[in-house]
């Protein structure tokens, strides 16, 4: 617990010597105690580097977070899906943090491909580049294998030297801090600042075990294999361990770049309703969708194809949830709220006893507003939204995975609208919601479900069932924001919890023992 202390020490001083403070102070007043401690904090003889005050608070927030390394960007990033703890202004600025850092140096990136794969795989790898991309966790080198006799160009990720232990350290005392944050400002129990903390560590710690991030891309390669001019990249296991993941390199550009693809004569409003309609795809069919999916993460090949990459955060839907899916988008593009109501009900998301048609005026408030909108203006992720804030007041049960998938369709439709800020996402989504519904109907759908179950653990790599359970049970914390009572990680908070309740008391015990000592002696 005292190495705690000093690593919060250490990450206090280089809170309180940023501007991290002020600039949040803008958005969200800081209790009166936090202000002195940073201020005491932040005593210096050197002068305040004043090089960002040219840049906007939101400029200046991310690259002071960045400057930081990758606890405060990561803690950033996720703050950023945290408006209820952080306001809405606050949060919508750190939403254009970047992950990036420096690289790290080419022999330690070769000595943990060797020590990761075996000497006989390392020199079986030809013309190991520099780094051609580096983020806070990994970062990536170009290079060449041997595959069955065909050389073939690939990326290979290797993870940050003790990225593991760096984190895992500095985190643990911001857990520390928010403990006693908690215990001295009342007001801020209500935040769960320790639970948001460690569900950072949960979810971080998944992303740093690159097996996991490996089986996910081979899972959506296996599921959109038949989608054309949708690729993702081949997965090489023989190259792939927990610190290095391998895969085909993709020559491409990213759908950022918006003057490069016009040159390439890419019809950037096919690319906008492909995109769309992919992801709807993906969810409604596989019920496995990529989560991530910004405009970094796009890319278009040289054959005009969507390639995805950076596979660390995958969603995932059952059964009930994509049909709920499905059915409650068509209904609301029919504009039949009766029929959307119904499915509440039957699906068993609002009690029995809640009046039909009262559920249905509910939704109908939802829904006539956006049709009165601009095309431009109409979202899915934002009707979703308002769907869980509506049917929230008439109990509804929460739905982790559904509050993800709302999340990133927000994301998904913010990429489309910048390829084609007149994509209309009703006229886009409905042939894949009408097909696939009809496709459920189906007497044949039954039985090919039960036939295909087979295969689909076979998807999942039965090597790494561990991996993938937790990986499912933290993406699931990820889109609830919390930690359900009967999981393990739950139990590991309580430990962690009564760990730092015990040395609050040894240390109060410890204080007036001195205080005592100090009267006797004196």
């Amino acid at each position: 617990m005292i190495k705690k202390l000093i690593t919060l020490f250490k990450l206090g001083r280089k809170v309180a010597k940023s501007d991290i403070l002020d600039i949040t102070a803008k958005f969200q007043e800081p209790p009166l105690s936090i202000k002195i401690l940073f201020k005491i904090l932040s005593f210096s003889f050197s002068s305040k580097n004043n090089t960002q005050l040219n840049n906007n608070e939101g400029e200046r927030l991310s690259k002071s977070l960045e400057s930081m390394g990758t606890t405060f960007i990561k803690l950033g990033q996720f703050l950023a899906t945290r408006p209820d703890i952080i306001g809405e202004s606050l949060s919508k600025e750190l939403e254009n943090l970047q992950d990036r850092l420096p690289p790290f140096p080419q022999d330690k990136a070769k000595k943990i491909i060797k020590d990761d794969l075996g000497l006989e795989t390392y020199n079986s790898i030809i013309e190991l580049s520099k780094p051609v991309a580096a983020a806070s966790i990994a970062q990536v080198h170009k290079a060449k294998i041997d595959d069955n006799g065909i050389i073939k160009d690939v990326a290979i990720k290797i993870l940050r030297p003790d990225i593991k232990k760096i984190f895992n350290d500095e985190i643990d005392a911001i857990m520390l801090f928010a403990f006693l944050v908690e215990s001295l400002i009342k007001k801020t129990k209500r935040l769960k600042l320790v639970e948001v903390v460690f569900l950072l560590k949960e979810i971080t710690n998944l992303e740093m075990d690159l097996r996991f991030e490996a089986a996910a891309a081979n899972e959506y390669a296996e599921n959109t294999k038949n989608d054309i001019g949708f690729n993702v990249p081949k997965i090489y296991w023989n190259y792939t361990s927990e610190n290095v993941m391998t895969l085909d390199w993709v020559e491409g550009i990213s759908i950022r770049e918006t003057d490069e693809l016009s040159k390439r004569d890419v019809n950037t409003k096919k690319l906008a309703e492909d995109i769309i309609q992919n992801f709807l795809r993906h969810a409604v069919r596989d019920g496995f969708f990529h989560a991530d999916m910004h405009q970094g993460n796009i890319l278009i090949d040289n054959n005009g194809h969507i390639v995805p990459i950076d596979f660390g955060i995958m969603g995932r839907l059952d059964k009930m949830s994509k049909r709920f899916l499905a059915e409650i988008l068509f209904g609301f593009i029919q504009r039949d709220y009766k029929k959307v109501a119904e499915v509440h009900l039957i699906a068993g998301l609002v009690p029995k006893d809640v009046p039909i048609n009262d559920l249905a005026q509910a939704l109908r408030s939802i829904g006539e507003p956006i049709f009165g909108q601009a095309v431009k203006d109409i979202s899915g992720g934002k009707l979703l939204k308002q769907l869980f804030d509506v049917t929230e007041k008439f109990n509804m049960q929460t739905q982790p995975q559904l509050l993800m998938l709302q999340k990133t369709m927000v994301v998904v439709e913010g990429v489309a609208r910048k390829l084609n800020p007149e994509t209309n996402i009703w006229t886009t989504s409905k042939p894949i919601l009408e097909n696939w519904l009809k496709e459920t109907k189906n007497p044949m759908t039954t039985i090919n479900e039960t036939i295909n179950s087979t295969s689909e653990v076979l998807k999942r790599l039965p090597e790494f069932p561990e991996i993938m359970d937790k990986a499912n049970q933290a993406l699931t914390f990820l889109a609830s924001g919390q930690i359900p009572q009967n999981s393990n990680s739950y139990n590991t908070l309580n430990n962690k919890k009564s760990e730092m309740i015990a040395f609050r008391n040894q240390s109060i015990i410890g204080f007036l023992l001195l205080v005592i000592l100090g009267l006797l002696v004196f």
